[in-house]
């Protein structure tokens, strides 16, 4: 494993990937510690700001180009960041639920598979972990 290819990406590539990465464990962190306590508020919002990072600095990033210089991955940017002001307002009104089940389909979505994903072969991810 190497953080090379990662590192010599244009900027944009590795602030989204470790804000992915921190989101990611930050969520794990979430999911498994008490909710409701001025902790989970505070990294929630660590959380939420960490999301918007990925989800804006995916616009900069046009390796795969099927429709100009984007791809359907910007539409789950785009959910992301109309969803994460979705769960926070949720959460502001006593909507646990609701925040809940949008945290957790933001978490799996926009982390998990889409993350997923950035290991295919010929992805700067890819190389990072399983080398050249």
């Amino acid at each position: 494993m190497s953080l090379a290819p990662l590192l010599d990406a244009a900027p944009v590539i590795p602030l989204h990937a470790f804000a992915a990465m921190a989101a990611f464990v930050l969520g794990l962190v979430q999911f498994s510690a008490p909710k409701g306590t001025m902790p989970h508020r505070t990294i929630g919002w660590i959380w939420v700001t960490l999301m918007a990072i990925v989800a804006a600095s995916s616009f900069w990033i046009h390796q795969i180009r099927l429709v100009g210089p984007f791809s359907p991955i910007h539409l789950l940017s785009i959910f992301t960041l109309v969803m994460l002001p979705l769960a926070v307002w949720r959460a502001h009104s006593h909507r646990v639920t609701d925040h809940r089940r949008i945290m957790i389909l933001l978490f799996t979505g926009a982390l998990v598979v889409a993350g997923l994903f950035t290991l295919v072969p010929g992805r700067i991810m890819h190389r990072v972990i399983f080398g050249a």
